[in-house]
């Protein structure tokens, strides 16, 4: 039987989903903090409960070939990162594991290729959106990270995943609280004023927008604080004080008061600029979100004849990277300020065939099928949660031609796929992205292809002079013609694309363009 305080011999057979090492002992699954899949450890017991028990390293037996030294000074005290103690190339390979290990058990789906997981070049400072909470230390306000399962707020001066300017942000509020006695709020007696320091930072814009969460409106001296952010803050754009003055775990509250600048900053990606506000969402990694979208792009197989559906579409980020390539798309979201942002974004990137509703996915979806509007290709992008139940029905009994699905969930995203594989899709392939370096976070993009394409007969078309030569220029709409003319049957729009893309021949010059 195992006691609080024993410590053993372990040998690390796995690991969780969430980083930490699994071995057994006396029949007990024993979980280990900071251990990894391989190696021998002394493990000394620290909570023991009915069916498992957790322990710490006490010493190493046998070390993994894997195992670094954590960049981070506070990394086994601070929740923010769990897979520093790893090397990169292991923890990618660990990410691709939990999303088949998802698949199989959650998904009861086997054999379906998950590809390697897309990493980063340089996985540091990568994150353009930083969200401190603020407390009270032994000698004064305190701002960092939570620690693993609690509100223990840990202490950095600088964090290696964020962009410099949130730790100097961060930093400039904690000293100008200190200066003037300023008090943080305090969570368990609801009083104090200042709650969380938020940044967003535009990678290729250099703008940058500080939030202050406060119980109210009436922060002595702030004037002061504006100037002093103003004066030592390099690309500030916009200062906002954000009012939550409700007791719980929300950061943020509904009203916004811009104190300098700017209600909202912009950045670039992909060609395209995005407005963004201070309750908007936008992809927390703007390289690998670039690599994210665009395998989506590749997945949906675009010819520029499709209605697009974009749920989930928060600023409008997909769904403007698919409207240069398509007929039509239509965005869904449920937050209101995003979708007058990206209301705001298509007009700003001269985009005319983009249209958003704001509401839930479940709700807007059946709705708009109702009234005989269909998508060829939905894209979906859920929070973690994933799918509704009735936006996933509707979605089968609309049968649209491909679903790509990304995910930020690997035990959801198997879930809804179990579903939809069930219901008429093949789940093509699955293509992680490392969008959240150094955590246990992995971000996946799914092609899922109705079955029904499988009724088209697929045609090989070869040049001949003496029967028929194509023009040099020439529509899908002349292909799908000239096939049926010629062998009586019709070819969807998805398989000429299959064609051009097996033939490494150019997808998005123009809309409708073959060459």
């Amino acid at each position: 039987m195992i006691a609080k305080n024993q410590v053993f011999e372990l040998e690390i057979t796995g690991q969780t989903h969430d980083g930490l090492g699994v071995g057994r002992k006396d029949s007990m699954a024993v979980f280990v903090q900071g251990a990894i899949a391989g190696e021998r450890v002394m493990a000394k017991v620290i909570k023991v409960l009915k069916n498992y028990a957790v322990a710490r390293i006490e010493a190493f037996i046998e070390m993994s070939s894997d195992r670094i030294e954590p960049f981070c000074p506070v990394y086994k005290r601070c929740g923010g990162c769990s897979l520093q103690h790893m090397s990169y190339e292991r923890t990618l390979k660990f990410k691709r594991q939990a999303v088949m290990d998802n698949l199989e058990r959650i998904g009861g789906l086997s054999g379906i290729q998950v590809k390697p997981v897309i990493g980063m070049e340089a996985p540091r400072r990568y994150r353009n959106k930083a969200q401190y909470p603020v407390g009270m230390g032994e000698k004064g306000p305190i701002a960092g990270f939570f620690a693993p399962r609690s509100h223990e707020i840990i202490e950095s001066e600088e964090c290696g995943i964020q962009h410099p300017v949130s730790d100097l942000a961060k930093n400039i509020i904690l000293e100008f609280m200190k200066t003037n006695s300023i008090a943080a709020y305090d969570e368990k007696t609801h009083n104090g004023l200042i709650r969380h320091v938020v940044t967003k930072v535009g990678f290729a814009t250099g703008e940058a927008m500080v939030i202050i969460v406060s119980t109210s409106p009436d922060i002595p001296k702030k004037d002061r604080l504006v100037s002093l952010l103003k004066e030592k803050l390099p690309g500030l754009k916009s200062i906002i004080l954000n009012i939550n003055n409700k007791p719980g775990n929300v950061v943020m509250g509904s009203k916004n008061i811009t104190l300098y600048g700017k209600d909202a900053i912009e950045d670039r990606l992909g060609g395209l600029t995005f407005e963004i506000s201070p309750l908007s969402f936008y992809q927390i990694n703007p390289a690998q979100t670039l690599v994210l979208y665009e395998k989506a792009m590749e997945y949906a197989g675009l010819t520029g004849e499709e209605t697009v559906f974009d749920l989930y579409c928060g600023i409008g980020t997909i769904s403007l990277f698919a409207a240069r390539k398509v007929k039509r798309v239509i965005g869904v979201e449920s937050v209101t300020e995003a979708v007058e942002a990206a209301r705001r974004n298509a007009e700003k990137n001269s985009i005319a065939n983009a249209e958003f509703f704001c509401g839930n996915a479940e709700d807007v979806v059946p709705e708009l099928y109702s009234q005989g509007i269909k998508a060829d290709v939905v894209i979906v992008d859920p929070p973690r949660k994933g799918c509704d139940e009735v936006l996933l029905k509707t979605l089968i009994e609309m049968a649209p031609d491909r679903i790509i699905y990304v995910s930020c969930n690997p035990s959801t995203l198997a879930r809804d796929m179990k579903v939809l594989h069930g219901s008429g899709y093949i789940a093509k392939e699955v293509q992680p992205v490392d969008m959240f370096p150094w955590t246990s976070h992995v971000e996946s993009v799914v092609l899922l292809s109705h079955k029904k394409a499988d009724s088209f007969i697929n045609v090989k078309m070869e040049y001949d002079d003496d029967i028929y030569r194509a023009p040099d220029r020439v529509t899908y709409k002349l292909i799908q013609e000239y096939i049926e003319d010629k062998y009586n049957f019709k070819v969807h729009t998805a398989y000429i694309a299959e064609v051009k893309r097996s033939l490494g021949l150019p997808m998005y010059d123009a809309p409708n363009a073959v060459e």
